[in-house]
């Protein structure tokens, strides 16, 4: 936890074992806002995929009815541009892959506890840091 109590998410590891590490810091990602597709202290967030958005996920992404383009200052969202990285719920992540649509992912921001529902080598496939 940080100093104002809000969860951050380095004690979290990522699906290869590891800390997680941060996803991004602009926009501000995760349920928690703090940068890491963390679950928190009860692994209630589901926020756990850190994906790179682009124009064609965005697009699949609204015509399923989840809008991540469009900004919601109301919610301190800016909307999201293909090259932005941001924690995905994992089920959307999920149900992307399914449709042949999924974005790309960053492993060592993606949460373990997306594991239970996609396979590491799913994951695997679409991974951007891997070396």
């Amino acid at each position: 936890m940080n100093v104002q109590g809000r969860f951050e998410g380095p004690a979290e590891l990522n699906v290869l074992g590891e800390p997680l590490q941060a996803c991004s810091s602009d926009p501000l990602t995760g349920f928690f806002r703090t940068g890491y597709c963390a679950a928190g202290p009860d692994s209630a967030a589901v926020h756990l995929v850190c994906i790179e958005a682009t124009a064609a996920f965005l697009a699949y992404s609204k015509s399923v009815g989840n809008d991540l383009s469009t900004p919601m200052p109301q919610y301190a969202f800016p909307g999201l541009v293909a090259g932005n990285r941001w924690c995905l719920v994992a089920m959307r992540w999920l149900q992307a892959h399914e449709a042949g649509a999924a974005p790309r992912v960053f492993l060592r921001s993606t949460n373990q506890a997306v594991l239970g529902l996609v396979p590491l080598e799913v994951l695997k496939a679409y991974a951007l840091d891997l070396n």
